[in-house]
């Protein structure tokens, strides 16, 4: 690998802002909030595991949202902040390596997986009576194993091209992690090719995926139509808290990799959004907007609370 980047060996952060006050508050602040995303969606994957009535394709893949959301922010995370405590803000070229690769994987399965929930939305209420036949546990899994598949394949592809950039001095990123668009700031090479190809594939999944989920909720609401109030209300309230997550997420993803690589610049709100705030509300939407979930929530809570009376 050292003779991939020749002279560079580490790179070095700047991190979320140059103020050290505001810094210091924004660390604490994120802190508390990536303490409330490891708890919400830890919550929402033991009652999911812990409740039978939750054992269903829309809860199976809820649970893997949770898991990807919590994968997703450690990543960046756990470093920004230890970077924003002790002012250490350096990473190796190995270790930007590696937080790219898992950067784009979790993001990649989470985009494929938000795109998978839209279709087994649409197959529940568009063809409910064959429903269980077309979504079971085989088909779920299977669906489940080729999202993963591909995000590796895809960020296999966008780290191999991000490596056999050649750097050769400059390795301040513009940052607080490592991704490609900052990283191909830093490359001596001519990077446009290289560029079209890094910043054009997640775009366009980002953006194929969203024109699939479109499509899935515009037969969803053609559907609709023919169903009763009480049915349509129902699917609404299902249907609003997945459409919410995707447009928090997919949104940022479009925003960040559609834009052409020759004007990009490291947008540190987006990238907030991107990587934290998003893991953070999804179990608050689905949570505030299912009774399903909020009523697991009361039961497994009560259990506990009769489990500890015992002891």
């Amino acid at each position: 690998m050292e003779g991939i980047n020749q002279t560079v060996s580490h790179f070095v952060f700047l991190g979320l802002t140059n103020n050290r006050s505001l810094e210091l508050v924004l660390s604490v602040v994120f802190s508390i909030l990536y303490l409330l995303i490891l708890a919400g969606n830890l919550l929402i994957i033991v009652t999911v595991a812990w409740d039978r009535c939750l054992h269903t394709p829309m809860y199976f893949f809820l649970w893997n949202l949770s898991f990807i959301d919590i994968c997703h922010s450690s990543v960046t995370m756990p470093k920004m902040l230890s970077d924003c405590f002790f002012r250490h803000k350096v990473i190796s070229f190995g270790g930007c390596v590696t937080q790219l690769f898992f950067l784009h994987l979790c993001a990649s399965v989470e985009i494929f997986l938000l795109t998978v929930m839209g279709y087994d939305r649409c197959v529940a209420i568009c063809y409910p009576l064959q429903y269980v036949n077309l979504m079971n546990l085989k088909t779920c899994g299977g669906l489940l194993g080729i999202l993963w598949v591909g995000a590796i394949i895809h960020s296999l592809i966008q780290m191999v091209l991000t490596v056999h950039l050649t750097y050769c001095g400059p390795n301040v990123i513009d940052s607080f992690f490592c991704d490609i668009p900052p990283l191909m700031k830093l490359a001596c090479t001519d990077t446009y090719f290289t560029g079209v190809l890094l910043i054009s594939s997640s775009g366009l999944m980002s953006v194929v995926c969203f024109v699939i989920l479109v499509a899935s909720y515009a037969i969803i609401l053609i559907s609709l139509a023919r169903q009763t109030a009480e049915g349509r209300h129902k699917a609404f309230s299902t249907c609003a808290a997945h459409l919410l997550v995707v447009i928090l997420f997919l949104g940022h993803c479009i925003f960040i990799y559609t834009r052409p690589a020759s004007s990009f610049s490291t947008d540190r709100l987006a990238a907030v959004l991107y990587t934290m705030v998003t893991p953070f509300l999804n179990p608050l939407i689905y949570t505030l907007r299912n009774k399903e979930v909020k009523n697991s929530i009361k039961k497994l809570w009560n259990q506990r609370k009769i489990f500890l009376a015992r002891r």
